[in-house]
C-alpha cells in the first residue's frame, strides 16, 4: 500500500427479518466504500427498507448456519477489509473514526477484535458475563475465514497479527423476552447440531447441571446479580439455551439409532 492510498472498506450484514433495526443501521454506516446485506428472505420490511437506501446491494441466500452465511458474504465483497455488523448493532462515532485509521495503517493488523456494550432494551448491562465481551468485527478478508465447523458463535481463522480496538460496539440485543428467549432458542438447536456431527453425545446430567453450572457462574463469578432483575433474565436465558442444545442433542443422537 503507498503512502497515499486509501484502503477501501466493505460493511457487510446478514439479515432476517430485522426491519425494527435495520434502517437505524444502514443511517449509521454512511462511511463505508460498500455496504452488502445478505438477506435470507425476511418476510417482513426489511428489504424493503434496504431497498429505500441508494448504493446498498442486497443478497437472498438460504440460511443454513451462521458460519455459511458470513463466508458467503466475504466471497460478495469486492474489497479487503471487511467490517461485519449486526442489524442490532450501532457504532460510536469515535469507533467509526478508529476503523477508517486503523485499516490505513502501514502496518495494520490482519483482524481487529472490538468490545461490544450490551444493551437489555434502552439501558446498559454492566455484568453478566457481558463486561469482556468481544468479537472479530474488523478483518483482511486475505488473511481470514470462518471456521466451516462452527455453525454458531462463528470463529474467525486468522492467518496473521491480531490487535484490538479501544472503542466498543453497542449491541442492542435484547429488546423484549420472547425476541431474545427464540434467539437463545435458535443458538442452542444450531450448537446441538454442531456437536452432533462432531459425534458428541448427550445425557441428563449434563443437560441439569451444564445450565445450572452456567446460570450461577453468570449470576455469582460473572456479577449478573449486580444487574438486578436483568441480570436474572439474562442468566437465565444464557443457561436456557444450553438445556435447549442438550436436549435437541439427545433428540439427535436418539433418532439415529
Amino acid at each position: 500500500m503507498s503512502a497515499s492510498e486509501k484502503q477501501k472498506l466493505s460493511v457487510l450484514i446478514i439479515t432476517l427479518n430485522e426491519e425494527l433495526h435495520i434502517k437505524s443501521l444502514l443511517n449509521d454506516i454512511d462511511f463505508a466504500d460498500e455496504i452488502i446485506v445478505i438477506d435470507s428472505y425476511s418476510t417482513d420490511r426489511t428489504v424493503n427498507i434496504i431497498e429505500s437506501f441508494e448504493n446498498i446491494k442486497v443478497i437472498q441466500n438460504h440460511f443454513v448456519n451462521y458460519t455459511a452465511q458470513r463466508n458467503f458474504a466475504i466471497d460478495q465483497a469486492q474489497n479487503s477489509w471487511i467490517l461485519f455488523i449486526d442489524a442490532d448493532e450501532r457504532l460510536s462515532p469515535n469507533l467509526k473514526s478508529e476503523i477508517v485509521s486503523t485499516i490505513n495503517k502501514k502496518n495494520a493488523a490482519s483482524a481487529y477484535l472490538i468490545y461490544r456494550t450490551f444493551m437489555f432494551k434502552n439501558k446498559k448491562l454492566h455484568f453478566s458475563g457481558w463486561q469482556t465481551d468481544k468479537i472479530f468485527r474488523l478483518f483482511n478478508k486475505t488473511n481470514c475465514r470462518y471456521d466451516q465447523n462452527r455453525m454458531v458463535h462463528e470463529k474467525l481463522v486468522v492467518n496473521g497479527s491480531i490487535a484490538t480496538l479501544k472503542n466498543k460496539i453497542i449491541h442492542f440485543s435484547y429488546t423484549s423476552y420472547e425476541d431474545y428467549k427464540a434467539k437463545m432458542y435458535r443458538y442452542g438447536v444450531l450448537k446441538a447440531v454442531e456437536k452432533q456431527k462432531k459425534g458428541q453425545k448427550s445425557s441428563y446430567l449434563l443437560m441439569i447441571f451444564h445450565p445450572v453450572y452456567t446460570f450461577l457462574y453468570q449470576f455469582l463469578i460473572r456479577f449478573g446479580f449486580l444487574d438486578g432483575s436483568k441480570g436474572i433474565t439474562i442468566c437465565y436465558l444464557n443457561a436456557y439455551s444450553i438445556f435447549i442444545r442438550y436436549r435437541e442433542l439427545n433428540r439427535l443422537t436418539s433418532s439415529r439409532i
